[in-house]
């Protein structure tokens, strides 16, 4: 019974609730905002946008301990990364910690996906 409840209180804390919350706490008393993304018209974008002080952005997968992020999450981050942010996926306490001091988080790496470097165009009469 004791190590139930021991499994019970352990999963509480590295849920991906749990470390959400505590990212967010955490960067506000950095003086920084966590943003929940969420994006109805396509899947796979990370679940935070974290913004800190002076202009540092970085956009945060959550995922519970050990968890993995999906192919289509791992497309969306390379997709970013190309566009020249930072994506870390976080999943523990620890690695939060380590992100705000400047160490944490896992960048995973796309093995042979290739998404098209996007082209931005400024309108009629932009050349």
């Amino acid at each position: 019974m004791i190590d139930k409840i021991r499994r019970l209180v352990r999963h509480s804390e590295e849920s991906e609730k749990a470390i959400e919350r505590y990212l967010t706490d955490s960067v506000r008393s950095m003086g920084g905002r966590c943003l929940k993304y969420s994006n109805s018209g396509e899947t796979g974008y990370p679940d935070r946008l974290v913004l800190l002080p002076p202009g540092k952005v970085i956009w945060v997968e959550l995922k519970s301990r050990g968890k993995k992020p999906t192919r289509q999450q791992l497309i969306r981050h390379d997709e970013l990364r190309r566009l020249g942010f930072d994506v870390r996926v976080i999943d523990s306490r620890e690695e939060v910690d380590g992100l705000l001091n400047g160490k944490g988080g896992i960048e995973y790496a796309v093995q042979s996906t290739r998404i098209p470097t996007p082209s931005f165009s400024m309108g009629r009469g932009s050349r």
